[in-house]
């Protein structure tokens, strides 16, 4: 299924006769618990495209990305429309891209080329970066959006608080079962 989808996007790149590469670069800044951080990237012309989103990820938190596909057609002039192929999540301890200290963390082939989310951590944090690619094959160009939303991963303390408040509340209920008794 992987090795069709490469050959559709090769054969597309062919007939398209595309010879250079779209690239962005993005920072999305601070990455926050309270609401999802969305990005979204427009490819003109069509052609394959390699993008970058970087941000800072709070520590001790989860993460999602979710990547969509937005296929859209406007009458008598033409269509955007964007094959993804894969995304990547790097660690980038400096803030500075592309030089020694990136670390690869993650990558997801999409299937189908549409739509892809994933999950990541709890991590240390700090300076990350998404890359985004694929071809947009839309006689306009392609277009895509996507969202980074954090979710907070309790400390070890507070498990061992709720444990404690369990076992407190055990004992209480042990106790009034053997005095009423």
């Amino acid at each position: 299924m992987i090795n069709s989808f490469f050959t559709r996007t090769a054969i597309v790149m062919m007939l398209a006769g595309i010879s250079s590469v779209h690239a962005t670069v993005s920072n999305l800044g601070n990455v926050n618990t309270a609401t999802p951080t969305s990005f979204s990237g427009s490819v003109l012309p069509a052609g394959a495209f390699n993008d970058i989103f970087s941000f800072i990820l709070p520590a001790n938190n989860g993460s999602g990305y979710d990547i969509h596909n937005f296929p859209l057609s406007i009458p008598g002039t033409g269509n955007f429309n964007t094959l993804l192929s894969s995304v990547s999540l790097y660690s980038n301890a400096d803030g500075i891209l592309f030089n020694s200290d990136d670390t690869y963390l993650q990558s997801f082939l999409v299937p189908g080329g549409s739509t892809t989310n994933f999950t990541w951590g709890p991590s240390v944090g700090g300076n990350m970066y998404l890359s985004v690619a694929g071809i947009a094959n839309g006689s306009l160009g392609g277009l895509y959006n996507g969202a980074i939303s954090v979710s907070p991963v309790p400390e070890p303390e507070t498990f061992a608080m709720l444990l404690a408040g369990l076992g407190l509340i055990g004992t209480m209920a042990r106790r009034r079962t053997i005095s009423t008794n």
